[in-house]
């Protein structure tokens, strides 16, 4: 099992920054790749970025591309998601998510995440 723990939402302005945090705990060798993926209320969860820890291969929505930046420390199992030019439409609830080595399907599909974070709260006014 793996134990994903969220921290770094909050409150912000738009065009203001947040840094998200997610810390693995547990069978993290068994860990393929991390990710962020967000929800907001009545819409379906959907993908934010995510890094591939062998070749540190990373990718993005669309939507974020050029304002969000994921980063991670593989000896730590941790990742990061720098947030900016955050604008009202990123209101979600954000959660970090793993990825077991050897599951098939897209990375960038929720459902072929294995482990997920409880979730923290990102609100933009604007």
């Amino acid at each position: 099992q793996v134990q994903l723990v969220e921290s770094g939402g909050g409150l912000v302005q738009a065009g203001g920054s947040l840094r998200l945090s997610c810390a693995a705990s547990g069978r993290t060798s068994s860990m393929y790749a991390m990710g962020w993926f967000r929800q907001a209320p009545g819409k379906e969860r959907e993908f934010v970025a995510r890094i591939i820890w062998s070749g540190t291969i990373i990718s993005y929505a669309d939507s974020v591309k050029g304002r969000f930046t994921i980063s991670g420390d593989n000896a730590k199992k941790s990742v990061y998601l720098q947030m900016n030019s955050l604008e009202s439409e990123d209101t979600a609830v954000y959660l970090c998510a793993a990825r077991k080595t050897g599951v098939v399907g897209s990375s960038t599909s929720a459902s072929t995440y294995d482990y997920w974070g409880q979730g923290t709260q990102v609100t933009v006014s604007s």
